[in-house]
């Protein structure tokens, strides 16, 4: 059995800790909507979709 070393080891996967945090938005946003299910539109909002869009495009819109 391989047992991690105490201290000083601690890694970051920067992408696994925002995809965390957009999961987190999304339960907050479904635990305060009044339907049963997120919408589409109310899912790409709270990931900010469009505004990932736009910057990908150079700020087209």
């Amino acid at each position: 059995m391989y047992v991690a070393p105490v201290g000083g080891t601690a890694v970051q996967d920067h992408v696994a800790l925002a995809e965390i945090e957009l999961c987190g938005d999304l339960i907050i946003a479904a635990s305060a909507a009044l339907e049963d299910r997120l919408s589409l539109e109310s899912i790409d909002e709270v990931l900010r979709v469009a505004e990932e869009r736009s910057r990908d495009r150079g700020g087209e819109q």
